[in-house]
């Protein structure tokens, strides 16, 4: 971490072409893990003797684990089943499966690297557990982020801004002076109500338009001066002279 959770958030000085940090979530945003997802949900589906819906699958995307488990129980009609056995075992699977390492989406691994040379700070807002965490950064680098925070790290996950607010309080600066990047309705509402500049490029599901939520069909050509321009068209940043 690069500051004290209790340290006030730094303002943007006037002129700087740059977002104070840039937040960006993972599964569907930086690598192609939400198809690794959907191979365990579905044998989860198989070994509680029913099959994962379509509608069903799509609702979990970018979910937080609790939800998406609701919403198993209630796509399989089985309202009863214990969920702590469930959680172990798909966690334990897409253990498995990330191990072998993750695919990069279009993009994401040279913004990063653009980000990070620039000398921007970084976190990792995501609403999946540190225990995949922990090895998906096998593929993106731990060094790459200052912050990071996970989905059972935080009170109340992704829709709710807390995941995003929260890494910003990390980082030392303000949430508005920040550029997220998602990928999920559910990671653009999170970001959205956070007050940061949003940058969505949709994986899996569709993404309408909607006010201040800039969209691109990938991450190919983003680079910091980009981002800087998502904060100066809402009159954050002062533009070079």
């Amino acid at each position: 971490m690069v500051a004290d959770a209790t340290s006030r958030p730094r303002r943007l000085i006037l002129n700087a072409r740059r977002p104070a940090a840039v937040l960006f979530d993972m599964d569907g945003t930086l690598v192609d893990s939400e198809k690794v997802w959907e191979v365990a949900l579905h044998e989860l589906a198989a070994r509680a003797g029913g099959t994962l819906s379509p509608a069903a699958r799509h609702a979990m995307i970018g979910s937080s684990m609790a939800n998406s488990m609701r919403i198993f129980r209630d796509d399989l009609n089985l309202p009863d089943r214990p969920e702590a056995p469930d959680v172990e075992w798909l966690t334990n699977r897409v253990f498995e499966l990330f191990a072998g390492g993750l695919v990069w989406r279009p993009g994401a691994q040279a913004l990063l690297h653009a980000v990070r040379f620039a000398g921007l700070p970084t976190a990792l807002v995501t609403s999946t557990g540190r225990k995949l965490v922990e090895v998906a950064l096998e593929t993106l680098g731990r060094e790459n982020f200052d912050v990071i925070v996970c989905g059972d790290e935080v009170t109340m996950p992704k829709p709710d801004p807390e995941p995003y607010r929260a890494a910003a309080k990390l980082l030392g600066v303000a949430v508005e002076d920040c550029v997220a990047i998602e990928d999920s309705p559910t990671g653009v509402s999170s970001a959205l109500a956070s007050g940061a500049a949003v940058l969505a490029v949709p994986s899996e599901l569709e993404l309408p338009p909607t006010d201040g939520v800039h969209l691109r069909t990938s991450l190919v050509g983003v680079d910091p001066d980009y981002l800087a321009e998502l904060l100066i068209n809402r009159g954050l940043l002062q533009p070079e002279r």
